[in-house]
């Protein structure tokens, strides 16, 4: 198979899209599939949750390209304040300057938390080459899987990497998620390093990561290509419906607003996507934080 040929017609998946689909074929279809027949550009709704946690995860993000020791040169809450003055207002989903204050002023403190607990953001940290890791996850079903890992650290004693993942919610993670399968999946293969272990920061909670039990790669890979393969079947058949009918759930309904009219455009992101602002979405957004970023 000529890969670099095939790659654009394979289905890619990541954990964000499997989410999508698991909580509503719709919602998957309108938020991984539909484009504006105005301007063929791909909708994204956006929420202050969603501000919260892309701006923390660009500052820190950022700090892994850097060498340990001008890692905390440049005042992190500076960096914080320029990335936070991209997505003000509307354009981060704010209803008002009351709304983004709170959330504003919860990602200073986040900040603050990891510049006097730095912990392994102090350490080697390893950088996979590519802008957007991925590998055929199978290449007779034309499935690959791609995903951003938020921090590789290196281990020099073992020459392995530990995932950390950064989150940026009130609540902490239960139930069983494919997070972690999926990124020890894609960091096992896209980078030479075995992973010994995996970590969740919950920065608005701990001063260090909790470690997580680490997946089994074989049971991981199985669980991601189940899925995946209905997500393919779902869209050769165009079985992509909502599981509650007509009027639609949680995760679909904002989507169909946007395609009714109702919302309101912002803007368009560094992905050439649309950005949405829906006032009564902004409204019930506290009640989400258990939504994990």
């Amino acid at each position: 198979m000529d890969i670099m040929a095939d790659k654009y017609n394979a289905l890619w998946v990541s954990h964000s899209s499997i989410n999508d689909f698991l909580q509503c074929p719709r919602a998957y279809f309108l938020k991984n599939m539909y484009k504006d027949p105005t301007n063929n550009k791909k909708v994204k709704l956006i929420s202050p949750s969603l501000t919260l946690g892309s701006v923390v995860h660009t500052v820190l993000e950022s700090l892994s390209t850097l060498p340990t020791e001008d890692r905390f040169s440049t005042p992190l809450l500076r960096q914080f304040d320029s990335e936070w003055e991209k997505n003000t207002g509307k354009k981060g989903g704010f209803k008002d300057e009351q709304q983004e204050t709170k959330y504003k002023k919860r990602g200073e403190e986040m900040i603050r938390r990891v510049i006097a607990h730095p912990g392994p953001l102090e350490k080697l940290a390893v950088k996979i080459n590519m802008d957007l890791p991925y590998y055929w996850l199978s290449e007779k079903d034309e499935i690959i899987l791609c995903g951003k890992i938020d921090w590789l650290q290196y281990i020099p004693e073992e020459d392995s990497v530990n995932i950390l993942d950064f989150k940026t919610s009130m609540k902490k993670e239960e139930g069983e998620s494919l997070q972690l399968p999926i990124y020890h999946l894609l960091v096992h293969h896209c980078q030479k390093r075995k992973v010994k272990m995996a970590s969740y920061w919950y920065l608005e909670l701990d001063d260090e990561p909790e470690e997580k039990q680490l997946p089994d790669l074989d049971e991981s890979e199985v669980k991601v290509m189940t899925i995946a393969k209905k997500i393919k079947l779902a869209r050769q058949l165009n079985k992509l419906d909502c599981p509650e009918g007509g009027d639609g759930c949680f995760a679909c309904r904002p989507f169909e607003a946007i395609l009714r009219g109702e919302a309101e455009n912002v803007g368009v992101d560094d992905y050439g996507t649309n950005i949405y602002y829906l006032p009564y979405e902004s409204e019930v957004e506290e009640d989400r934080e258990g939504i994990l970023l």
